[in-house]
């Protein structure tokens, strides 16, 4: 056990809670039994943009198997790609697995560098959504640590609700502990990509809608320009991809897989390196380099999933400040929502270093789950944008203006970038259930008003203070975590 710093990939909002690193199911029953009213969480690699699985003045789990060469605990049955693995085993322990067996993973993210067990909370989707939707739906079998202890195996036959709330439950329901999951036969370790320029935002909407373009391709996404003004505007590069034939790879080894080194990113980036002229510069780059016309290529699954992987820690380039995620959700019939949002981001010139429109499919019975069907906008910003409060505000009434005439219920899935609060000192810490391994009947209400603890720093070690923060920087963060959040509008 150690006092821990924690925050997420997004490095904004930084919290202290106990932190245990273990994967032995009698040692996480110990802990949960000696955890005060802030309970427990589990944790895996931290990849979750905003302050998910951090509990701040409560106890945090690491599970994790990287670094252990006895930890890879996953059995795939090569004839069938069922595969049964432990929760703390990352997708790129997998993949390094699977694909020279010709099995890749269903559902993988922007990264491969999650645990299972994150992927089953998080309910992570990808670029083929449209497709074979998110995670949850290829698994078949979840065994989960409830908070009194006992351990459930639970199928979506056998414990309908409780299997569908773990996922996308943010661990909310227990610690996933091992999950059986339907792998995805592949012929080679290539993808067949398709990449085109796109003139506009238009253009990008006749691309991705006309005739269910979409729907002939298993991956699809759409980088954006968002500072792109004009006749321009909206303008972006779609790449559509199927994994490769053994006809389409001209190497002997079709099936050969192995992850390019990672390019460490600096210890130290001053903030504003990724501004909007560093941004607009490589926008322009990323724009021409792009083929005018449909062009055809045959790229490596990491150059096609996980191009941002290659950088180790690529979220320092943000600087200190760190970025949020903004993502949201429209019905496919409102790109009217879309234009009135890319065009106010557009006019303000904000730098969002990435930029990706996808289409989404149909909901699956995970009622925490994110993705329903749509179009989803995903925006990446550094959080020290000037002015970035007031124009994420200013966005705001663009969605509910539409809200009546679209159907479904209007959902919103924090990303947990919450407002820095004045802190207290930890013996004074809420006596509040905890938002974690169902402490109670209000462990999913409680996740809401999480209260975040912030630590300072004296020297090496972190500690806590009852001194809250200077006025302007704590409305800032306060602004900034009513908007850092997934919206389904």
């Amino acid at each position: 056990m150690a006092l821990q710093r924690l925050s997420g990939w997004g490095r904004t909002a930084w919290t202290v809670a106990d932190l245990f690193h273990t994967n032995d199911v009698h040692e996480m029953q110990g802990i949960i039994d000696g955890s005060g009213p802030r309970g427990v969480i589990a944790r895996g690699l931290g990849r979750s943009y905003g302050a998910a699985a951090q509990n701040a003045g409560g106890n945090v789990i690491e599970i994790t198997a990287e670094g252990d060469p006895n930890g890879i605990d996953a059995f795939l049955d090569s004839a069938t790609g069922e595969l049964d693995v432990a929760s703390s085993v990352s997708l790129d322990s997998i993949l390094r697995m699977s694909v020279p067996r010709g099995w890749f993973v269903p559902v993988t993210p922007g990264t491969r560098f999650v645990t299972v067990g994150g992927a089953i909370a998080s309910d992570v989707h990808g670029k083929n959504h449209h497709f074979d939707g998110s995670f949850g739906q290829h698994v078949f079998s979840i065994t989960l640590m409830l908070a009194s202890g006992e351990i459930v195996e639970m199928t979506p036959q056998s414990h309908p609700e409780w299997f569908w709330a773990t996922v996308g439950g943010m661990g909310l329901t227990g610690i996933v502990l091992r999950a059986k999951v339907r792998m995805l036969r592949i012929e080679s370790s290539r993808v067949r990509v398709e990449t085109e320029r796109l003139v506009n935002f238009d253009a990008v909407c006749e691309a991705m809608s006309s005739d269910g373009a979409d729907n002939d391709y298993r991956y699809s996404v759409c980088w954006i320009d968002l500072l792109a003004t004009g006749s321009s505007m909206g303008r972006g590069v779609l790449t559509r991809g199927e994994h490769a034939s053994v006809a389409d790879v001209k190497d002997d080894d079709v099936l050969a897989y192995d992850p390019r080194l990672k390019v460490p990113a600096p210890g130290w980036v001053p903030n504003g390196l990724l501004n909007k002229w560093s941004i607009k510069a490589f926008n322009e780059v990323w724009y021409r380099k792009a083929p005018a016309t449909r062009h055809v290529s045959i790229e490596s699954i990491p150059q096609f999933f996980h191009p941002l992987d290659g950088v180790h820690q690529w979220n320092r380039l943000y600087g200190k400040q760190g970025f949020i995620q903004y993502q949201f959700i429209v019905p496919l019939d409102r790109i009217d929502v879309l234009r009135a949002v890319i065009e106010t981001f557009s006019s303000a010139g904000v730098a969002s270093f990435l930029a990706v429109l996808k289409r989404m499919g149909a909901q699956n019975l995970a009622p925490m789950s994110f993705p329903t069907e749509g179009w989803t906008l995903t925006l990446d910003m550094a959080a020290g944008i000037k002015g970035l409060p007031e124009l994420l505000a200013k966005v705001m009434p663009l969605r509910a203006k539409h809200r009546g005439a679209m159907p479904g219920q209007i959902r919103t899935l924090s990303n947990y970038l919450t407002a820095e609060r004045d802190q207290l000192p930890r013996s004074q810490a809420p006596d509040r259930r905890c938002p974690v391994v169902g402490r109670g009947d209000r462990a999913f209400d409680a996740l809401a008003d999480d209260q975040a603890h912030v630590p300072r720093r004296r020297g090496s070690d972190a500690v806590w203070e009852g001194r809250p923060l200077d006025d302007r920087r704590a409305r800032r963060r306060r602004a900034l975590g009513c908007f850092a959040q997934n919206v389904v509008v």
